[in-house]
């Protein structure tokens, strides 16, 4: 018997991946193209690895948050 995945870990998944994808196209990419040597190119990919670690936590963390504080947010919306 096959099990099938939640919708929500298919958006979820999809909406990761796409976001890797363009930090990988839009961010990493382009720091590592504008160095020529190998040291300079393995520091910009560090710094910019460690730019999307804090983003993300930032963002895990204002998620985080929300959830906490809903009951106190969702009275602002009634």
């Amino acid at each position: 018997m096959t099990r099938q995945m939640a919708p929500e870990v298919l958006i979820f998944g999809g909406a990761g991946l796409i976001s890797l994808l363009a930090f990988a196209a839009l961010i990493l990419a382009p720091a590592i193209g504008s160095f020529g040597r190998t040291w300079e190119k393995a520091t910009a990919a560090a710094l910019s690895l460690i730019v999307l670690v804090v983003l993300v936590a930032i963002g895990v963390a204002a998620g985080a948050a929300i959830v906490y504080y809903w009951d106190s947010i969702s009275t602002l919306f009634s």
